[in-house]
């Protein structure tokens, strides 16, 4: 009974992350696909630090949100998007629940380098390949840039900010590792 009650809330756990990522993504489809994004449901790649459940979360949640911005037609890099980005935050979720003992004055700030470095590389890339005949360094450059920067305020401000107010909760405490 005990390991039942475990696997439902590890689902729900899961369930809700993916919905809410899903939801936050959506809800702004001018900021969360294109050249220039921040998404703000990149906050959320802090959870893995907290729960096993964020990982599977994040993922189908991307997968779900970015298939729905290819079907509005907000989705640039298409159906591209829907594999690279996924598998990004599948890899960068990964990293950030195995890295999430390392900590900066409490902080897990390492825990908010893989979704800022892998969507850069990864993200700019694809963007690049996708849009734009001229592939030149200098023009991955720019949208790796322009992705890393959006990162850094989604996942280290927004992040470590999320963080910080969620191990405040006493009533979350059950629920986090």
């Amino acid at each position: 009974m005990k390991n039942q009650k475990k696997s439902l809330s590890f689902l729900v756990q899961a369930g809700l992350i993916a919905a809410l990522y899903c939801a936050l993504s959506v809800a702004l489809p001018f900021m969360t696909f294109g050249t220039v994004q921040c998404r703000l449901s990149e906050a959320l790649t802090i959870l893995p630090v907290l729960t096993p459940a964020a990982v599977p979360g994040l993922v189908v949640g991307c997968l779900i949100s970015n298939s729905i911005g290819l079907a509005m037609g907000a989705n640039v890099a298409g159906a591209v998007d829907i594999l690279l980005g996924t598998f990004a935050t599948a890899l960068a979720a990964i990293l950030s629940r195995a890295w999430r003992r390392y900590r900066l004055k409490g902080l897990p700030v390492l825990s908010t380098l893989p979704p800022v470095l892998l969507n850069a590389i990864i993200i700019g890339a694809e963007l690049t390949v996708v849009l734009f005949p001229e592939r030149t360094p200098a023009l991955f450059l720019i949208n790796m840039l322009s992705v890393g920067i959006g990162q850094v305020i989604a996942c280290v401000i927004g992040g470590l900010l999320l963080f910080t107010v969620l191990k405040r909760v006493p009533t979350l405490k059950n629920y986090w590792e």
